[in-house]
């Protein structure tokens, strides 16, 4: 028998080359490259031709950042290629070699990732040269950057088990990206509407951005927390963001498809 090291060394070798097969698989595409790579790093340019200071155009743009990075490069990248290689049999073939379920789904979601979590660092140093300051809290900034892109995974692999075909993706994906996008425009509605908007993703996302890298309160804009307060504050988001992420991955465990419906 192995031992463990070798086979996490096995495996962690295995994950690289089909992750390596699959951005191959997306660079070709130029659909697919735009929407995946290009698409998320454009809000990071609205720090750029914004009014630099202010803190709450500073704050849209980079939670639309990481929204963005969130839904296309790891989710809908994430959705379609899983639907396309189930499809194609290829997820089938790959479970009856070495690979095992979180290998391929590693592979698949990994190239997405590293373009999400390249383009939530990038908006540190940009937001720094552009006199918005760094984090006030970067441990739960990153924090909520890596729960966040664990969440769209988790919604992924759930969305691709009721996914048709690659076609239908277009559909089936928009709930997830409604929860996104209500949560988000929620901070302007009023306050008995957002007992209910602050329970989605969207809406929890956007807090944890607000308290953790610009020191807002719940529906401020204004600079009024310090680090001490930030992780209070960040309480409330951060549990609902949580109780998605397990969510997500219970219902993508329990109802995971991995060939297509005969």
């Amino acid at each position: 028998m192995l031992p463990s090291t070798t086979l996490l060394a096995n495996a962690a070798r295995l994950s690289a080359v089909l992750s390596r097969a699959n951005a191959t698989l997306v660079a070709r595409n130029r659909l697919t490259f735009i929407y995946a790579v290009v698409l998320p790093w454009l809000p990071l340019g609205l720090l750029l031709v914004g009014d630099n200071n202010s803190l709450g155009a500073g704050a849209n743009a980079v939670i639309t950042a990481l929204m963005m990075a969130a839904l296309f490069p790891v989710y809908a990248n994430l959705l379609s290629q899983f639907v396309t290689r189930r499809d194609e049999l290829v997820l089938k073939r790959l479970r009856t070699g070495e690979s095992t379920d979180a290998d391929i789904i590693v592979s698949l979601a990994l190239p997405g990732l590293v373009v999400a979590l390249t383009t939530s660092a990038l908006a540190v140093p940009i937001a720094v040269v552009l006199g918005l300051g760094p984090p006030l809290n970067p441990l739960l900034y990153a924090l909520t950057v890596v729960v966040t892109l664990l969440l769209f995974v988790a919604f992924a692999c759930w969305t691709a088990a009721w996914t048709r075909n690659a076609e239908a993706a277009q559909l089936t994906s928009m709930p997830v990206i409604l929860l996104v996008v209500l949560g988000q425009v929620a901070t302007v509605f009023p306050a008995n509407v957002r007992r209910w908007t602050d329970l989605t993703p969207g809406a929890a996302i956007t807090d944890l951005v607000r308290v953790s890298w610009f020191g807002f309160e719940t529906g401020s804009a204004d600079r009024t927390l310090v680090l001490s307060d930030t992780w209070a504050a960040a309480g409330e988001p951060l549990l609902v963001l949580t109780a998605w992420a397990v969510l997500a991955t219970v219902l993508a465990r329990r109802s995971m498809r991995w060939e297509p419906r005969s």
